[in-house]
């Protein structure tokens, strides 16, 4: 089932398709054939600007749960027989402290219905009655509507999708490795250490999730996890962890 064709998001498909015409259409002089290509630049811009205060909350939680964690670790200790009672102990130290141990999850959360919108413009052939418009559009030859996966499956895969797709794929992979080795987690010593492993996965799930995705979410992906890193290094210095 489409739940785009359900009438509430059928129009809000349809407005975000239109803005984002409206906005190639204005770049068109500047950027030509790949116009519709910095049109998601330039919402991916705007949207990592508007999410600028999240971030600075998520840098503050973070050196919040880093300060905590000797306390935590010593809760950890004393209920480490009672996983009930540590739980309960550990959110209200959370909450006497005014951290919370979900704030990193605030940027991703908030970035979900652009990045699942976007991925809908480029994916529907006909959008509010007409055909969609930004399916024709490229980036260096590759048709931003296309995705690798798709590719795939069709046998419609040539050099210039794999050069774009993989360029993409290939940024988010090297943003992740560099956001694990510059950036040390703050560890919740009340985590189980296998949900510690697997936040050192979900770095590189971004570069897998590009290759299912239209190009243009692709592209929204690689720009955004450029962004994040940048500005999580730069607030790290403002908001620096406990040695």
């Amino acid at each position: 089932m489409d739940l785009f064709a359900l009438p509430p998001l059928a129009l809000l498909l349809d407005l975000a398709t239109r803005a984002m015409l409206a906005l190639t259409t204005l770049l068109d002089p500047l950027a030509g054939s790949t116009a519709a290509a910095l049109a998601v630049v330039v919402v991916t811009l705007v949207v990592r600007l508007a999410l600028i205060p999240v971030g600075v909350s998520q840098a503050r939680a973070e050196q919040s749960r880093a300060r905590l964690a000797p306390r935590l670790r010593m809760l950890r200790e004393r209920w480490a027989r009672n996983p009930e009672r540590l739980q309960r102990e550990a959110l209200q130290l959370y909450r006497d402290e005014g951290a919370s141990p979900l704030a990193g999850c605030l940027p991703v959360l908030a970035q979900a219905p652009v990045v699942g919108l976007l991925y809908a413009v480029f994916l529907h052939d006909t959008v509010g009655g007409h055909a969609n418009e930004l399916l024709a559009d490229e980036l260096f030859g590759v048709p931003l509507g296309r995705s690798l996966v798709g590719a795939l499956s069709t046998g419609t895969t040539d050099a210039a999708t794999l050069a774009v797709v993989g360029t993409l794929v290939a940024v988010m992979a090297l943003v992740a490795e560099m956001t694990r080795r510059l950036l040390r987690p703050s560890v919740d010593p009340t985590t189980p250490p296998w949900v510690t492993g697997l936040g050192g996965v979900v770095h590189f799930s971004t570069a897998v999730v590009a290759a299912f995705v239209p190009v243009a979410a692709g592209l929204y992906l690689a720009v955004t996890s450029v962004w994040t890193l940048a500005q999580r290094l730069l607030l790290r210095r403002r908001y620096p962890l406990p040695s």
